[in-house]
């Protein structure tokens, strides 16, 4: 049995059993664009290893509360945080009550207190929403489990056989199928039962407690059909409806998918009338790769992809994620490229995430565990996580790499992303400015201009780490004022060279002689 599509019109149906339809009065989405997430900058927290207040040695909501100001000072706007529902697993990816807060975290109170904080400030919060699975001491699965004929029965996908390729589990009842282990037994919705009752959930979250969105776990996993298990047409009629629908709970609410891999020819599979924004893991790597290369050929083909499928880069863009070697170890613990890193993740399109601890240069490989560890905030005992046991030891490198070390040193990664934060927020062309790439004639250097009608930036960064001085700039479209323009620093005090320009257009321009090794110039071409 295979989960299949169903009625876009029973999503709309059932809206009025899904809770309250009044937007909480201290959301900051009340009197800001509908479209705020782009020109948001993000912060994916880990709640478990951000911040303990109570000595337990697990991070808390209000040890989240109690960092607003550093996340405010770094330049943050919205906050991701992983799953905070109850569940039998540290990540919590397999959950046992949606309408329920994880205790170790604290109390439902707790929490409503960390997001009106969070709104005084003007940063939102979305959490993570597990549609795919629920956990298998659900008591929905629970009962489907013990009896054939139990409405919740139907809640999850059975086979008398177990057959095909893989995911399916023994069960009291059968085999049942959960696509990612046995301790997560997927949803099945060709019910539309399941559908009203996660329609519900979604309701009680954006408009009983006023959170401002969800990140979507695994959506291109949904709905399975014909042996396949991504992306089917299923998967993206279901979501038609569920756009309308929390639409229709808070028009303001944002939505970002994970589709693990996706690049732009799938992402625009799914914005715009299912999800508001998918994680764009193609121009991810072409960052990371880049960086880590010396070439700019990576981010180079990641964004020719964007301007065929994406060009209003509507998208999501990070460095790396909880699932992921953190960026730090990808580099090496190579400070240079892990600036360089973040410059190309803040002057580029798409809106950023940072995943917590990159900005200090955390480092973490695989397991799991080991890229979710305790943040570093100092370098005393346990890095100032916790006065208890840490829930996980605490990274060795913590004595030189915390936000104690780095908050008042200009030369620090902290200090890097605060500086690119508040550049993108003081100049619309790199909040949510066009692109285009420029020549460069050097693969070790990549170059970039981002408009809007009042404002021409270029982004030139060396990717490697040797000088550059053999390199040429040229642009071959119509999109610049002709005559010899102006060319300023953001962020160094240095002088460049005019742009002088015809047609529009500019070609072998140097607007430095020599490029030294990882640097980065943000120009301001007046």
């Amino acid at each position: 049995m295979l989960k299949r599509i169903f009625s876009t019109l029973l999503l709309i149906s059932v809206l009025s059993a899904c809770g309250s339809t009044s937007p909480t009065a201290a959301s900051p989405a009340q009197t800001e664009p509908a479209t705020w997430w782009n020109e948001a900058v993000f912060y994916e927290i880990f709640v478990r290893s951000f911040y303990d207040t109570d000595g337990n040695g697990i991070g808390d909501f209000n040890g989240i509360a109690q960092k607003l100001d550093y996340l405010e000072s770094l330049g943050i706007t919205a906050i991701w945080l992983m799953p905070i529902h109850p569940s039998p697993s540290y990540h919590g990816y397999d959950v046992t009550d949606y309408y329920a807060v994880n205790p170790e975290y604290g109390t439902m109170d707790d929490f409503k207190n960390l997001l009106a904080e969070a709104h005084k400030r003007d940063i939102r919060i979305i959490i993570d929403l597990v549609l795919n699975h629920t956990s298998s001491q659900h008591p929905w699965f629970a009962e489907a489990n013990s009896n054939p004929n139990s409405k919740y029965h139907d809640y999850y996908i059975w086979s008398e056989t177990g057959e095909g390729d893989g995911g399916w589990h023994q069960g009291n009842q059968g085999y049942y199928f959960g696509l990612f282990w046995e301790g997560m037994p997927d949803l099945n919705y060709n019910n539309p039962e399941v559908t009203t009752d996660m329609l519900k959930v979604t309701g009680f979250w954006l408009t009983d407690i006023g959170v401002d969105g969800f990140r979507v776990d695994a959506a291109k996993h949904l709905i399975e059909v014909d042996g396949k298990r991504e992306n089917t047409p299923a998967t993206h009629e279901w979501f038609k409806g569920f756009y309308e629908s929390y639409k229709q709970q808070n028009p303001q609410a944002y939505t970002v998918g994970e589709v693990f891999g996706a690049g732009s020819s799938v992402i625009k599979s799914y914005t715009g009338d299912q999800l508001d924004q998918i994680f764009n893991f193609e121009m991810s790597n072409g960052f990371v790769n880049s960086v880590n290369g010396g070439a700019n050929s990576g981010i180079t083909s990641a964004f020719k992809f964007a301007f065929q499928d994406m060009p209003d880069f509507n998208y999501a863009t990070f460095l790396t994620n909880h699932d992921q070697n953190r960026v730090m170890s990808v580099f090496n613990g190579d400070t240079d490229k892990a600036k360089t890193a973040a410059t190309l993740l803040l002057t580029s399109t798409g809106t950023p995430f940072i995943y917590f601890g990159e900005e200090i240069g955390m480092t973490g490989k695989k397991p799991d565990e080991d890229i979710r560890l305790p943040m570093q905030w100092s370098s005393s005992e346990n890095a100032g996580f916790t006065i208890g046991l840490p829930w996980r030891a605490v990274n060795a490198e913590y004595e030189t790499v915390n936000v104690e070390a780095q908050v008042e040193n200009p030369d620090s990664l902290l200090h890097h992303y605060q500086t690119l934060i508040q550049l993108r927020k003081d100049h619309p062309a790199l909040l949510s400015g066009n692109a285009t790439l420029i020549e460069t004639e050097n693969t070790a250097l990549f170059a970039l201009l981002r408009q809007t009608t009042d404002e021409n930036i270029l982004i030139v960064v060396n990717l490697g780490d040797k000088s550059i001085s053999d390199y040429a700039l040229s642009l071959e479209k119509n999109l610049l004022a002709d005559g010899s323009l102006t060319v300023s620093s953001l962020l160094d005090p240095i002088q460049a060279q005019p742009l002088k320009t015809k047609n529009g257009q500019f070609k072998d321009y140097k607007p430095v002689d020599e490029v030294p090794p990882y640097q980065t110039y943000i120009f301001q071409i007046k």
